[in-house]
């Protein structure tokens, strides 16, 4: 496929955030240009697919405008639904909540996301790499060759290492512990709670952060774990923590002996916020790229589709004299700026917490489910914050 010389809009990166924003913008009409590197939308898998159900999405980001595709998700793109979220402490304790949600098939969903862009008039162009970005032009190459596109209004949905942020200056806080790695495994043959999703903490594991066990129907699941790089003891990679957390824990061991790994997904989280600016006059980024993820929980499929929304309705509005560019930075942040920044905060009180079991198991004992809750939405009672405080202050 040859993409024409010039558009209204290009998109870069396919994944929820861009397909959410080419979709909307080419249902105003726009020309848009939808590219990806991937060759495959959706594969290979980089991140897990956990999403609530749409009414505790509105509870996660009450001020936000939900994209419509967020309530009408296809029964194909869903391995499997839970009803509870389960926190396992260092010393064993658990304590959750209940929360309706999805494992979702992410392969399935990015493709049925490009699918609707491309339905509503955006023209698809897979396994592309952007090589340079000049302004709103870009000089791309790739399965169909190597072009130079202009566009009026370039939209970065490219992910934590944005080539168009950082063409345009609009990078994150160089903090260590402001990017995740998450390193998963999709098993088979294992004997898991079918309805719940289980959180484990412990610094012998995950120091600094947790793994996770989520069920994708049958004898499937998804575990993981999500933790800094600043946090690696000498010699230990992420994986090395997966293992063992698959293999020693004394609680999920039992739960996945016997398992074979069938699919293995690894990428990068920004947990450190949004840039201070995320649109100049003729460029917008969202998503991963700019920070578009509850912290807490390092969910961002829900941001990132809220983010990709504004942008997408952003470029339409301006494009038609309605308003100038960087009002995208003002909407964003009115709708779930808030909860970003708040959650940011948060995982920052936890960090230090996190590296003593003794304190975590504290921590989680203390926090009564309603506060978990809140805390997993990106927000932090003043109850919370105050005991987390006074636990910081006894591990100084």
């Amino acid at each position: 496929m040859i993409p024409d010389n010039s558009y209204d809009i290009i998109v870069v990166g396919a994944g929820p955030a861009g397909s959410t924003a080419a979709m909307y913008a080419a249902q105003r009409g726009m020309s848009v240009l939808l590219i990806d590197k991937k060759k495959d939308i959706g594969t290979p898998l980089q991140c897990g697919g956990f999403l609530p159900h749409y009414e505790t999405l509105r509870e996660l980001v009450p001020n936000a405008e939900l994209p419509y595709t967020l309530e009408e998700i296809p029964g194909s793109c869903i391995h499997t639904s839970t009803s509870y979220q389960r926190f396992i402490a260092p010393d064993g304790m658990s304590k959750g909540f209940h929360v309706n949600a999805d494992a979702i098939d992410r392969r399935r969903f990015d493709k049925h996301l490009a699918r609707l862009a491309g339905k509503a008039g955006a023209q698809l162009l897979v396994g592309t790499n952007v090589l340079e970005v000049d302004g709103t032009e870009l000089l791309m190459d790739g399965a169909f060759g190597e072009f130079d596109v202009k566009a009026k209004i370039i939209i970065g949905a490219d992910g934590p290492n944005s080539i168009v942020a950082k063409a345009n200056n609009m990078l994150r806080d160089a903090d260590p512990m402001g990017t995740g790695t998450a390193f998963e495994y999709e098993l088979s043959g294992v004997d898991v709670d079918r309805e719940a999703v289980e959180m484990y903490f412990g610094k012998d594991y995950v120091p600094g952060g947790y793994a996770w066990i989520i069920s994708q129907g049958g004898d499937t699941a998804n575990i993981g774990v999500g933790i800094r790089e600043a946090m690696f003891e000498q010699h230990m990679c992420a994986r090395d923590y997966l293992e063992k957390f698959m293999y020693e824990h004394p609680i999920a061991s039992g739960k996945l002996e016997g398992a074979s790994v069938v699919s293995v997904v690894a990428g990068l989280v920004p947990v450190g916020g949004a840039p201070k600016v995320t649109a100049t006059k003729d460029t917008v980024i969202a998503g991963d790229a700019a920070g578009h993820i509850i912290a807490t929980n390092g969910g961002g499929i829900s941001t990132a589709m809220v983010g990709g929304r504004i942008a997408g309705e952003t470029a339409a509005d301006h494009l038609e004299g309605k308003c100038k560019l960087t009002e995208y930075d003002r909407r964003w942040r009115e709708q779930m700026g808030l909860e970003i920044k708040t959650a940011v905060y948060t995982r920052k009180l936890m960090d230090k917490l996190m590296l003593s079991d003794r304190l975590m198991s504290a921590a989680i004992r203390m926090i009564s489910p309603e506060q978990m809750k809140a805390i997993q939405c990106g927000q932090l009672p003043d109850a919370v914050k105050k005991s987390l405080l006074k636990l910081n202050v006894g591990l100084s």
